[in-house]
């Protein structure tokens, strides 16, 4: 038991956020991402990682933009650390981008820097002017039972099918 809890010590000791005071990034930051290894790289598992309070501010107004973010992956070699998705969430709260971009933005950093096996983001941007926009982006990686899904997944996909209420 004492060295299991000595090489997970040893193993967090890499991390740089959570050891002292947690500075907020006020700009787009995909620089504070952070990823730890997968212990089993072998399986397939889903992960979901839920942010009901993402947001953004519209790139024409200014005015912020509210969202629930699902981010549903299987990992391969690598996994996101959650404080440092935090921190990235948070990084888009001064940042203007249309909806459509920053899910699509969150899909692409987190791909490139976990490598998954396959990875999806969902937005439910709370309606503004009376339109709710709900968007989606995905992708696999080279192998063709997880680009099968990646098809499978675009050509079904439906708001609120891949997401829940909160």
């Amino acid at each position: 038991m004492a060295k299991n809890k000595s090489s997970r010590s040893t193993e967090l000791k890499k991390f740089q956020l959570g050891s002292i005071k947690t500075d907020y990034p006020t700009t787009y930051a995909p620089q504070v991402l952070e990823a730890f290894g997968n212990k089993n790289p072998k399986a397939i598992a889903w992960t979901s990682l839920i942010c009901p309070e993402f947001t953004s501010l519209c790139p024409k107004t200014g005015q912020p933009d509210f969202a629930k973010i699902f981010i549903n992956y299987i990992a391969d070699q690598k996994m996101v650390e959650s404080k440092s998705l935090k921190l990235y969430l948070f990084s888009f709260r001064n940042h203007g981008d249309f909806h459509e971009d920053c899910i699509q933005t969150i899909c692409d950093d987190l791909f490139t820097l976990m490598k998954p096996k396959y990875i999806e983001v969902i937005g439910e941007f709370t309606p503004r002017g009376g339109i709710s926009i709900f968007p989606f982006a995905s992708r696999a990686n080279s192998n063709k039972d997880f680009k099968g899904l990646l098809r499978a997944r675009q050509q079904g996909y439906a708001p609120g099918k891949y997401s829940k209420s909160l």
